[in-house]
């Protein structure tokens, strides 16, 4: 896994250095975005497990009359990065902006293992049946921020953590 993120990274990382300023191919995600938009990096970067269990969910919720967009995927560092900074000064510190952005080198989103999801009627399905593909919401404090976890099929979603700084993997 860790060779997949590196060559993905490294072939945005040239992207991004090619056209300057960050954007889709850094993985912003314009609106309208579904699970299904493969020509979108944020959607077409995310683990393949993951995007096919979000597929699946999307369909099936379709069938509820709920619809999924994707508000973020895949990102690249440094897009990561730019989002980091902006948290930074919006919410004054480092330490609180670590409650709702993780850095480069811990988010899920840089190696394509996170996904934001939009609308709330989007996440309150998720957070109703999301266990049954493995969609787990991970943060309380994030109701849109789902990863793969397929474990949770049989065993249900694990405990939350408050934010992403209760989550040792961001303790890096």
């Amino acid at each position: 896994m860790a060779y997949r993120e590196s060559a993905r990274t490294a072939t945005r990382r040239t992207r991004s250095n090619i056209h300057g300023a960050l954007g889709e191919a850094d993985g912003a995600v314009p609106a309208g975005v579904t699970a299904f938009d493969d020509e979108i990096p944020a959607v077409a970067n995310l683990d393949p497990d993951l995007l096919g269990a979000l597929r699946q969910a999307a369909t099936d919720a379709a069938d509820d009359g709920v619809e999924f967009f994707v508000n973020g995927g895949w990102r690249s560092p440094e897009y990561q990065e730019q989002l980091r900074h902006e948290a930074v000064t919006k919410y004054g510190s480092e330490e609180e902006a670590a409650r709702w952005v993780s850095t480069p080198d811990t988010s899920a989103h840089v190696s394509g293992d996170a996904v934001d999801i939009g609308h709330s009627d989007a996440t309150a399905w998720l957070s109703e049946h999301g266990a049954q593909y493995g969609l787990c919401q991970i943060y309380s404090n994030e109701p849109w921020h789902y990863e793969l976890r397929p474990e949770a099929i049989d065993h249900g979603c694990p405990p939350m953590y408050a934010d992403p700084t209760h989550d040792p993997r961001m303790q890096q």
